[in-house]
């Protein structure tokens, strides 16, 4: 009776099921999981979302907050249950009203009561057996004998004369409760494995909606601090506005979007393995032998595939976060009339970026207002300098910058192949690690042939995305460690962002061959 009672309260009041995955509204009711999203998504067409048991309304889509407790009681009241097959066995002479067996028959194929076990005979021909409906199963096909032995090599419950001088003669057999017990321990072996993967799960699911939320968090504050920016002049900035706010926005979609795909396939996973797990506790508290060793065998499927929830192939980076530089250079691009001030208040400096023509390659033309760079088949006479690049047509700036936040634009003929980045000015000159390409002390992007590469110590990354756009936005939190490459195309793209630790000032360095231009704009 008190099994009932409490099996009522564990139903789901939509489904009238067991709680699957249960989960709570903030008035307290509890739910099925995918039973309250039905309920939801269908008072979303409606226009409006309240409780199905006490009709508390909710002004927008309430939350649901897993009840792990509640999930752990229906696992074990689960498992704490007889088989329901079993209970359904009745008495085969109790012809008037059933009445529950207590044993059944392998001999006779019949189930008795305690009333008619007695009258049963005592010969050792009848084994008795817990009540059961599968007699035939407990006897072999071809013999019609009970079933005593199990075959490893054929995985088959045999009988003496399969044995002795059937399919299975002179093989190595044991007995059904040996067999049971090695089986039962290979179940539990299997079952120890899945508990860490759920665990795993878990705790990966946990951080990933912890992560959600800072993330939605963020985004709340960035959009109220672009909106104060904007607040006295509304008017003049109203696009600039919508064009920020819409950044957020389509990152925080993007990578809540990410999560969110994420956090279902892990719970997907979650609830197979918990029906795994149920269904190997089960099969670990079967009695009868028979039946545990007809029961398909689960064990055989691969762990590697049950562990699979690891890697972050196509999945979110641990470290992607908004990008509130690229929301920063949509203002900046989009103001131009107020720009100093965005700047000022963004914390962004814009340096006034010149090349120094003392380190440019023979090959390379600079311009007169030190600004572009052009690669060209005259050699330029210039007197020799110890700073200046002899095997590879580069060019450093002149200043270089040791500290703070930086942002400046270039601008890229998009004709042969050109490379723009930093470099501390311990470069070599001369030889294969004065290349910007092959040494530890530059970072760049690479444009050539209609590709972008990113290139730091001879590693060489190509990116996804192709070349839009001629002009290229470019980064620095010298502090951070960061280094960032935009492409100016609408909206503003990342490219590609380097981290490391700084230990000299970082000059500014372009590469430039094959009729390639480059010019840093004012």
């Amino acid at each position: 009776m008190a099994s009932a009672e409490l099996r009522d309260e564990l139903n789901c009041s939509i489904c009238l099921s067991l709680y699957t995955d249960p989960v709570s509204l903030r008035c307290g009711h509890n739910f099925c999981r995918s039973c309250i999203v039905s309920v939801l998504d269908a008072q979303e067409a409606a226009g409006g979302y309240s409780c199905p048991d006490c009709r508390a309304e909710y002004p927008e889509r309430p939350a649901l907050e897993k009840n792990r407790k509640l999930r752990n009681i229906v696992e074990f009241f689960s498992s704490t249950q007889p088989d329901m097959e079993e209970t359904r066995i009745f008495c085969t002479y109790c012809t008037k009203s059933p009445v529950s067996a207590v044993k059944s028959c392998l001999q006779c194929e019949a189930s008795f009561c305690e009333e008619h076990l007695s009258r049963h005979s005592k010969s050792s021909e009848h084994t008795l057996v817990d009540p059961t409906v599968t007699l035939e199963k407990r006897k072999c096909s071809t013999h019609k004998e009970m079933l005593k032995y199990y075959c490893p090599i054929d995985a088959a419950c045999i009988c003496v004369s399969c044995w002795v001088a059937g399919g299975h003669k002179g093989y190595d057999v044991e007995l059904l409760d040996v067999a049971s017990e090695k089986k039962k321990e290979k179940l539990r072996e299997y079952l120890d494995g899945l508990y860490p993967q759920k665990e795993k799960i878990y705790t990966r699911v946990h951080n990933l909606q912890d992560r959600k939320r800072k993330i939605q968090e963020k985004a709340s504050d960035k959009r109220k601090n672009i909106s104060k920016r904007f607040m006295d002049t509304r008017k003049q900035l109203e696009m600039a506005e919508k064009k920020a706010l819409s950044e957020v926005s389509r990152q925080e979609e993007k990578i809540v979007s990410q999560i969110s795909h994420l956090i279902k396939k892990l719970e997907i996973q979650e609830d197979e393995l918990s029906r795994k797990m149920r269904h190997v506790e089960e099969m670990c508290r079967v009695t009868d032998p028979i039946r545990l060793l007809q029961e398909s065998d689960i064990t055989v499927c691969s762990h590697g595939g049950d562990e699979d929830t690891g890697g972050d192939g196509g999945e979110v980076s641990s470290e992607e976060d908004l990008d509130e530089v690229l929301i920063s250079l949509t203002l900046h691009r989009s103001m131009r009339d107020i720009v100093t001030n965005v700047t000022s208040e963004l914390g962004v400096h814009v340096p006034d970026i010149l090349l120094d023509v003392d380190t440019a390659h023979s090959r390379v033309k600079i311009s007169e207002n030190l600004k572009t760079a052009t690669r060209s088949e005259e050699k330029q006479e210039r007197p020799k300098s110890p700073g200046r690049f002899v095997t590879y047509s580069q060019v450093l700036s002149g200043c270089g910058l040791s500290s703070g936040r930086h942002y400046w634009e270039v601008e890229w003929n998009q004709i042969g192949r050109c490379i723009i980045g930093l470099s501390y000015p311990s470069i070599e000159k001369k030889g294969r690690q004065s290349c910007i390409v092959y040494n530890d002390k530059s970072w760049c992007l690479c444009m050539n042939d209609g590709e972008y590469n990113v290139c730091h110590n001879s590693g060489n990354l190509t990116l996804s995305v192709k070349p839009t756009c001629p002009t290229l936005g470019v980064f620095l939190d010298y502090e951070a460690g960061r280094l960032s490459f935009y492409e100016l195309c609408d909206p503003i793209r990342h490219l590609h962002t380097f981290t490391a630790s700084f230990t000299e000032p970082l000059h500014v360095v372009f590469y430039v061959n094959d009729g390639a231009s480059v010019t840093i704009r004012s």
